[in-house]
């Protein structure tokens, strides 16, 4: 069976194009894409800079929102059902997976790395994860929550792990993507928030949510931040510091951002290796951990935040048709600034395969 969709077969090299897809296991289904998020991942896939677990070609995205149109007999009672295909899909046997880290699973599918994703209008995925929408969206589109499967679930689990709680000091730096998400999560949970960007326009625009201090790292170094929200938060210690956004500069600027007792958890991903002092850690007192995107387990919860409104989509989103993907990858693998708004591509379901 064919559907179409963005394939890359190199490095920027992407067409929208017919593709097959591949027959129903005994534990998949194959899921109508309403729409899927364009996140900085999918454009490190696109550049070449990080590569596809599948080989080329391949088709990217796996922020993904649909609705189950065929499933294998097991899982038969999804068709009709709409879903969020979690980004990370977990075997759900094996050791990590019982020890409650399935997020780390070893045998995990990630759509748009180890199979097709969802920049298309059809995919196919295991079943056993998937995770179903009731009647209550909070008045957003099935396309719209497909930003729940990654930028709103990866900042959650995180949160979570960090145990940020009522009265904390979180600091967030980087204001994209996961960041914009990750300030109202601490916000929904109590915290009392800072956010570090480079870009003012990005900074401005959380001010809405509950903010209380906005650092521009153009203007201001680790040093300055740090002193500033001592002295105006009263809170020395135990600060809760994600690193949000995926950069050398900021990896450092999150590590020197350390007080005692800290907790740092490194959300966003690059390539290049920051100059930091380890030893910061055992002097301070200080824990430092990773998280790789949201175990489905969590997801019910993180979709509560959004259809209740203690969290907030539609500021930080766009839908596009797939089509503009492909100035769209271009502009963002050669942009320093990434995009004001995260896009949710739409497939053309009017165009035939």
């Amino acid at each position: 069976m064919q559907t179409r969709g963005l394939v890359l077969t190199a490095p920027r090299e992407l067409a929208l194009r017919a593709f097959e897809l591949p027959p129903l296991g005994p534990d998949d289904a194959r899921i109508r894409v309403a729409g899927c998020g364009l996140c900085h991942t999918d454009i490190s896939f696109y550049t070449g800079q990080v590569r596809t677990r599948h080989p080329l070609p391949l088709v990217l995205g796996h922020e993904i929102a649909g609705t189950v149109v065929d499933a294998a007999p097991a899982f038969r009672p999804l068709i009709g059902r709409d879903v969020i295909v979690p980004a990370v899909l977990p075997c759900g046997d094996c050791d990590l997976c019982r020890l409650g880290h399935d997020n780390a699973c070893l045998n995990q599918i990630m759509p748009g790395n180890h199979v097709h994703g969802g920049f298309a209008g059809e995919i196919v995925v295991p079943a056993r994860h998937l995770v179903t929408l009731g009647a209550d969206r909070g008045g957003y589109a099935l396309a719209e929550l497909a930003v729940v499967a990654d930028a709103v679930t990866t900042p959650y689990q995180a949160i979570l792990r960090a145990g940020v709680s009522r009265g904390d000091l979180v600091v967030v730096v980087g204001a994209g993507g996961i960041g914009t998400y990750a300030v109202q999560i601490a916000r929904a949970r109590g915290a009392r928030v800072a956010v570090v960007d480079i870009d003012a326009a990005k900074l401005e625009r959380l001010a809405a949510f509950g903010v209380e201090w906005r650092f521009n790292a153009r203007e201001t170094d680790g040093a300055a931040v740090k002193k500033r929200l001592a002295a105006d938060s009263g809170i020395a210690t135990s600060w809760k510091i994600f690193e949000m956004s995926g950069t050398l500069a900021g990896q450092e600027l999150a590590w020197s951002l350390l007080v005692p007792a800290a907790t740092l958890g490194i959300i966003g991903f690059t390539m290049d290796k920051p100059q930091v002092r380890l030893s910061n850690l055992m002097a301070l007192d200080a824990r430092a951990f990773g998280s790789w995107g949201c175990s489905p387990a969590l997801y019910a919860d993180a979709i509560a935040l959004v259809t209740s409104g203690q969290v907030t989509l539609r500021p930080f989103i766009e839908r596009r048709p797939i089509a503009d993907g492909l100035e769209l990858f271009a502009h963002l693998a050669d942009s320093h600034g990434g995009a004001d708004r995260r896009a949710i591509l739409i497939p053309d379901e009017t165009e035939a395969p």
